[in-house]
């Protein structure tokens, strides 16, 4: 399983490509979505200064077929649309990726956030290609199984340790009382319990941004 995350650039002649751009301050969020044929239908979130101006360049440009502002204040507006240009939604349905939202698009270009087989992903680049969207990979990692992350003995103890409560808060039962009940020395089930957190922590850390393992601190 891969993690990833794609900048796509949006082609001209598409609606959200050309309006995102021409209006690079506003903010356009993609909360639902779902592909039919070959047209597309959208929860638009649209933050922005200049509202009524991106309302307009919406409705009029020629590759929407139906717009109904659902909500909208002076920044922030809610929008239902239909669109015969749904070019990313096609690339995203044909390569079998499933879509994670909600999709950001900013000056003309959108943040792909993606989970799925290395195989999957691979096709999404292709179908992006087909489709005349170029992209650049932001990052790219591979999640391990946690049958890769620890071992048999690991995974055993681990499960003890959450199952009698030794993570809750408060906890529900010491250190002392897990040892016991694995008829472990107490100094044998902290050192291994301590080797399972850091590996765990430094996997899950590796997926947040902005996290850096081997910075100073």
């Amino acid at each position: 399983m891969a993690l990833a995350k794609l900048v796509v650039d949006l082609p001209s002649g598409t609606w959200i490509g050309e309006v995102s751009t021409a209006h690079p301050d506003a903010v356009f969020r993609v909360l639902a979505a779902m592909p039919a044929d070959d047209t597309g239908v959208g929860l638009l979130e649209i933050t922005a200064r200049e509202m009524r101006s991106v309302l307009t360049a919406v409705e009029e440009h020629e590759g929407i077929d139906a717009v109904e502002l659902l909500q909208a204040s002076d920044t922030e507006a809610l929008v239902q649309f239909e669109t015969s240009q749904p070019l990313l939604l096609m690339a995203v349905r044909n390569s079998m990726v499933p879509l994670e939202l909600p999709l950001k698009i900013v000056a003309g270009q959108a943040d792909l956030e993606l989970t799925a087989a290395q195989s999957r992903l691979s096709e999404l680049t292709t179908q992006l290609a087909e489709f005349g969207m170029s992209y650049e990979v932001e990052y790219l990692r591979q999640s391990p199984t946690s049958t890769e992350l620890l071992t048999g003995r690991q995974r055993t103890l681990l499960g003890e340790a959450v199952k009698r409560g030794y993570y809750d808060t408060p906890r529900g039962c010491t250190l002392t009382e897990l040892a016991d009940a694995l008829g472990l020395a107490k100094s044998t089930v902290s050192e291994r319990l301590h080797r399972i957190e850091e590996k765990v922590m430094k996997e899950f850390a590796a997926g947040l941004d902005g996290v850096g393992l081997d910075a100073a601190p």
